[in-house]
């Protein structure tokens, strides 16, 4: 499965341990990444800035859904489930 474009739900629903530019503490689960541009887009998709769990995440329709809302429910509840 390939990314939805414009989805970003991978960039808002989990939380993530490690720095990013621009949020040195990472982020907190359910919180939208500073570098998620306006179109939900990566900002340092590329860039060896970008932290190693973004770099590693491959869209999976069992954790992506059918589409963007499915995807943030079904990424929340993972979060959820991992604390």
């Amino acid at each position: 499965m390939h990314c939805r474009k414009g989805c970003g739900a991978c960039c808002v629903a989990p939380s993530i341990s490690s720095a990013i530019p621009g949020m040195p503490q990472g982020k907190p689960a359910n919180t939208r990444c500073i570098q998620l541009d306006d179109d939900n887009l990566c900002k340092l998709f590329g860039d060896p800035r970008r932290p190693a769990v973004c770099e590693q995440f491959k869209a999976d329709a069992d954790i992506c859904g059918d589409s963007r809302e499915q995807a943030l429910g079904l990424l929340i509840q993972l979060e959820s489930l991992t604390q």
